[in-house]
């Protein structure tokens, strides 16, 4: 009797690292992408919907649904994956439509069809993407955030104190320019904005794989170890989108606003090798 494939939604902002994730995803056997759902970030939510849509028809799979956040348009940093999000390469409008349903409307429907859990991108740790305190995606929308931290729900969140130890070099790059396949040969066009990024931002030659990390995590959670605590983001100020970890080892007298909340899951470790590994199996086709 075959598996019960595990169903999948991204919520996503495209972004070269997630037209990554988007791709060895659909090629991952073990899942089910029910839905893509877009909002700002690396670019604007018309233009992370629009990319999204381009990908799925990419990828051929335009059977797949795509719901568009409404409401405002916050910071994005477009300077890191290009001003159209996928390397600056103009590619043709796509032919597909988002549905009518909001991605909030979408989310919470599916949600309800099909509990599951909820992978987050964020840091603990490290200096992080957006400045020295907050991850760029906490940082958007941390009273979201923190909401989703304390919420009960089965959170596994993956950071970039994590995902920096996994890197797409130079040399791995260089692959799909000799590959003769449809992402390796897409990918081959679309990366050299964020390697550029990469080299001047962190003096790398290679690109971390944020988003690719965090899919393949949550499909296989064997390729991380974590460790479990309480997770409050700050809200406001200097340090806002800061993600704060008590791990339980300290009682504290008090009741405060951080009694009586729920768990998550924080990776620690990646296996890098493996990762990079299934990453460029997925891409190349093999």
């Amino acid at each position: 009797m075959a598996a019960t494939k595990k169903k999948i939604i991204i919520d996503t902002d495209p972004g070269i690292d997630d037209a990554m994730a988007i791709f060895v995803v659909l090629r991952s056997p073990q899942v089910e992408v029910i839905g893509l759902t877009t909002t700002y970030g690396k670019v604007y939510t018309t233009l992370a919907t629009r990319d999204a849509l381009h990908l799925l028809e990419v990828a051929g799979r335009t059977d797949i649904p795509v719901a568009e956040r409404k409401g405002a348009k916050l910071r994005i940093v477009d300077f890191v994956h290009g001003a159209d999000g996928l390397g600056n390469q103009k590619f043709p409008p796509p032919k597909g439509k988002p549905i009518e349903q909001s991605a909030a409307t979408f989310l919470i429907k599916q949600a309800n069809l099909y509990l599951g859990n909820v992978l987050l991108d964020e840091t603990f740790s490290v200096n992080d993407d957006m400045n020295p305190a907050a991850e760029a995606n906490i940082f958007g929308n941390p009273d979201a955030a923190d909401i989703v931290f304390t919420s009960g729900a089965d959170v596994l969140a993956v950071g970039i104190n994590s995902v920096h130890q996994v890197v797409l070099t130079d040399a791995d790059r260089d692959k799909f320019f000799l590959k003769v396949e449809r992402f390796a040969q897409y990918l081959s066009r679309i990366l050299e904005v964020y390697f550029s990024y990469h080299r001047e931002a962190y003096l790398t030659r290679g690109v971390y794989l944020h988003d690719p990390t965090a899919i393949l995590a949550s499909i296989n959670p064997s390729l991380v170890t974590f460790t479990e605590g309480l997770v409050r983001v700050q809200t406001t100020g200097i340090t806002r989108g800061l993600t704060i970890l008590y791990n339980g080892q300290k009682r504290f007298g008090e009741h405060t606003e951080w009694s009586d909340k729920s768990t998550v899951k924080v990776a620690v470790t990646v296996d890098a090798p493996s990762v990079v590994k299934l990453v460029l199996d997925r891409l190349m086709g093999s």
